[in-house]
């Protein structure tokens, strides 16, 4: 039998994928226009500081435990990590993106062969959470799950900054040259997380994402 569990975590992160994730840009927009974002150094910086100090420590430990949960029929401690993050998100905007995109996650899920449980028909669902049920029902390594969703988010970030800052084309696939340098150790330390180390403090983030809620004229949804 072939193993494809590798492809069908391309098919999870794959851009064209229909839940909107790319309509988001986590307050780089703000960062942009307040003048934090000026050239590709800074877009690099903003962009793998918030891989290695945020991602590494809340959304792949995270992920993870409710992978975990999903192996183990453990549901009480699918919900616990699901409503965890909900509650770490920062602002109006990054709240309701998570839970749209987690939405849009679950209703596609009967196209990639995948059930999602009943009991969780009500339940606001953070993606991260969906994410991580996706890729244990799909029999996805957990390394390549962690290291798919850093991968898929940079390049998220990378698009938008080539039409925020602009930058060119090159520009992004030098930014994300240097994101795949982080990525494998980022992944690690999010594997290694305890759960009293999970969670992160970036208030330039947060303070982006809440002022992007109101900023006059944007691209980005909020």
């Amino acid at each position: 039998m072939i193993d494809n569990q590798h492809i069908k975590l391309w098919q999870l992160i794959n851009p064209t994928l229909p839940i909107g994730s790319f309509a988001y840009s986590q307050g780089q927009e703000y960062a942009v226009e307040a003048g934090w974002i000026k050239d590709e150094a800074a877009a690099t910086e903003w962009i793998l500081s918030l891989l290695e100090n945020f991602l590494a420590v809340t959304e792949i430990p995270i992920i993870l435990r409710c992978y975990q949960a999903t192996v183990e029929n453990d549901w009480k401690t699918f919900v616990y990590w699901n409503r965890t993050l909900l509650a770490m998100r920062e602002s109006a905007e990054l709240y309701q993106e998570d839970i749209q995109l987690g939405s849009a996650m679950i209703k596609i899920m009967p196209s990639l062969n995948l059930n999602w449980p009943e009991r969780f028909k009500d339940m606001n669902t953070s993606y991260s959470a969906a994410y991580g049920f996706a890729c244990a029902m799909q029999g996805v390594d957990r390394q390549q799950a962690a290291e798919g969703l850093m991968w898929a988010w940079c390049e998220k970030q990378v698009a938008a900054a080539i039409k925020l800052v602009p930058l060119g084309q090159t520009a992004g696939q030098r930014i994300l040259t240097a994101a795949i340098d982080k990525i494998p150790e980022a992944a690690n330390r999010g594997l290694q997380c305890s759960d009293e180390d999970i969670g992160m403090l970036a208030p330039g983030f947060a303070m982006a994402s809440a002022l992007h809620e109101v900023q006059y004229s944007r691209l980005f949804r909020s």
